[in-house]
């Protein structure tokens, strides 16, 4: 009987471990083996299970149910936390246990508390049998991120399948909202109707929504300016009657091959009973196929008008997507997305240039926040300006018009192209940011030397710049003076110290996160304002420190360490902690934003799944850890 409940207990403990990192990757040998030695151990709420008094840990803990509160210990800071919360799944002390040292925190069940405890000699025994437990001890946060990406990728790459493959039903390809109107309508009025509705086609039916025509632009040409038709006369007058129709389980490939065999760019989608449910065109069917790198490169470089770079645009987002499918890291892809959105911005430049002569005057376009970080992300407003100097002959407000009057065209059309206008006003086309170069550097000067709020706000944004087109040692210039400045006023780089430490992460004494940061967002966490931010902040103010020349984060703290002596695992943990929150904004603002709109970064993590809850955990530790480090460098309370 006692050997039956053994049996039956180390069963229920494999079950539990399959559900949990890194025990779900681990070999079955190495389970049964974590199975036979643990043993489940009661914790009554309020009871310290763990802490510096009792020696040298004894026992790895992993919590089956409950939640258990980790307290520093002393007043002496040796961890990025003073109070934190573990959860079912969530295990300690493992530094403790991997050393055999006593434990530097406090472990003390909240509530009513199960734990598998593991003898400090099998805990042993289990890093050396086991390559991926061994990997998630040593390792352990990387070997969380490993597995998160695994499965977001597993997600997108089901649906980039799902999206781009020929045998797709036509039930999810097109406009599912197609513009139609009735056969009666006045061809005046169906003529706004498609002005009012941006489209080049519309579908003819009658109340029953069964189809009866199309009618488009070249039939516009045809039958109704050449046959002289009264824009008064019904819209079926000038129709293409028996439109083409597929029901919504015909595939993309039977569409093509409709379009291909009866030399039609649109073919209608209905129900079982003929009613219309949506319209597929010859360009749907081409956003099917992967976009390839070259033939964006080679579209946006042969553009000759903005229409032609609004395709490119969206071209870039469907290739950023296969990508995120892919596997490729956030890192890679934020500089991608820049890559390709920098040579759209050069050629929507390159167009205007054709209205606006600047022969004879050396000038650059600036790319500010995080275009000139390379870290747009697929939701990005405009951010530029324009520095130029002055040559002999003309003086600053000659040449700050005629440069405002170019940089206003420049910025309708990235508009147009999908790149909003910035709410702050921070564009070239603003007074304040179209500036020669001696008056960006006493720009910057002033806000080194007055370090108020509304300046250090300034430069979070200004000091990420880098030129796109143009003079480029201008840029050159202004980085040179920007650094000479910053290292020699200490006082200006505590004072952004102290303004990076206003946000904290959102995590929770008690509760995993804190969600309530927001007013009007309840339930959710800003990823921007309250993770990635810290990262890029902290790594600005070191790169500034030692005279990093890089604007991107990543390459920032990488190059800021090793001039500071900071070990290399210590930066990799936080740079994984970065990648993740910028995967998971990249994940969120795809598979979450409405088509043709930016957007959010407001995420609510019950919706997440338990392993992304504990990395995105582990990545606002690191944030912190990042900002304790600032606090102790600059001495900042």
């Amino acid at each position: 009987m006692r050997q039956e409940g053994r049996r039956r207990v180390a069963g229920n403990t494999l079950a539990f471990l399959k559900n949990h990192a890194p025990f779900n990757k681990m070999k079955a040998d190495a389970l049964q083996a974590f199975a036979d030695k643990a043993q489940l151990v009661f914790h009554s709420a309020g009871s310290e299970i763990v802490g510096p008094e009792a020696g040298n840990v004894r026992y790895f803990y992993l919590i089956e149910s409950g939640k258990v509160q980790a307290r520093q210990a002393g007043e002496v800071t040796v961890t990025e936390y003073s109070i934190l919360s573990l959860g079912a799944g969530e295990s300690f002390p493992i530094g403790a246990v991997t050393a055999g040292r006593p434990s530097t925190n406090t472990y003390t069940a909240v509530d009513d508390v199960f734990c598998y405890q593991l003898p400090a000699e099998d805990f042993m025994q289990l890093m050396t049998s086991s390559p991926e437990f061994n990997l998630f001890c040593t390792q352990y946060i990387a070997s969380l991120l490993d597995q998160s990406r695994c499965q977001l990728q597993l997600q997108f790459a089901q649906r980039a399948n799902e999206q781009q493959t020929l045998n797709s039903p036509l039930v999810g390809i097109g406009s599912r909202s197609p513009v139609a109107v009735a056969p009666e309508t006045p061809v005046r009025a169906a003529l706004e109707t498609m002005s009012a509705a941006k489209v080049g086609s519309l579908v003819i039916a009658g109340e029953d929504r069964k189809p009866v025509g199309v009618f488009t632009r070249s039939d516009l040409l045809d039958r109704v300016v050449l046959a002289d038709l009264p824009h008064d006369a019904p819209i079926s007058q000038a129709m293409s009657p028996a439109p083409f129709k597929l029901e919504e389980h015909a595939t993309a490939y039977d569409a093509m091959l409709a379009m291909a065999t009866h030399g039609i760019r649109h073919v209608l989608v209905t129900d079982a009973e003929g009613k219309l449910t949506g319209v597929v065109s010859e360009r749907d069917l081409f956003a099917l196929q992967r976009v390839g790198l070259r033939q964006i490169r080679q579209s946006i470089d042969g553009a000759h008008n903005v229409e032609a770079l609004q395709q490119a645009a969206a071209d870039v987002r469907q290739l950023s997507f296969n990508m995120l499918a892919q596997g490729v890291g956030a890192e890679q892809l934020t500089q991608f997305i820049s890559a390709l959105n920098d040579a759209l911005t050069r050629r929507v430049i390159q167009l205007n240039l054709e209205t606006h002569n600047f022969d004879g005057i050396e000038w650059a376009w600036l790319a500010f926040g995080s275009e000139g970080r390379d870290e747009q992300t697929f939701s990005t407003d405009q951010d530029n300006g324009i520095v130029y100097a002055v040559p002999d002959g003309l003086t600053v407000g000659e040449l700050k018009t005629r440069f405002l009057a170019f940089a206003l065209d420049v910025n309708k059309d990235l508009d147009r192209c999908g790149f909003p206008l910035c709410k702050g006003n921070i564009m070239a086309s603003n007074p304040q940011w179209c500036l020669s170069l001696d008056e960006w550097k006493e720009q910057f000067s002033q806000w080194i030397r007055v370090p108020q709020p509304e300046a250090l706000l300034n430069a979070t944004i200004f000091f990420d710049f880098r030129p796109l087109f143009g003079k480029v040692e201008l840029a050159e210039a202004m980085r040179r003076h920007l650094l000479a400045q910053t290292s020699s006023n200490p006082m200006f780089l505590r004072a952004m110290a102290h303004n990076a430490l206003d946000v904290e992460p959102p995590l929770g004494k008690i509760r995993d996160f804190l969600t309530d940061l927001e007013p009007d967002h309840p339930g959710k966490i800003d990823l921007k304002k309250y993770g990635s931010r810290i990262f890029v902040d902290v790594a600005r103010i070191y790169a500034l420190a030692t005279g990093v020349h890089n604007t991107n984060s990543v390459q920032r703290l990488r190059l800021a360490s090793k001039r500071l002596s900071i070990r290399d695992d210590e930066v990799n943990a936080v740079l994984e902690g970065m990648d993740f929150i910028q995967f998971l904004r990249l994940q969120h603002q795809y598979l979450e934003g409405e088509p043709g709109t930016q957007g959010d970064n407001l995420i609510n993590p019950d919706d997440l799944n338990e392993l992304d809850r504990r990395i995105l955990k582990e990545s606002f530790r690191q944030a912190r850890k990042l900002q304790t480090r600032l606090k102790l460098d600059y001495q900042v309370n």
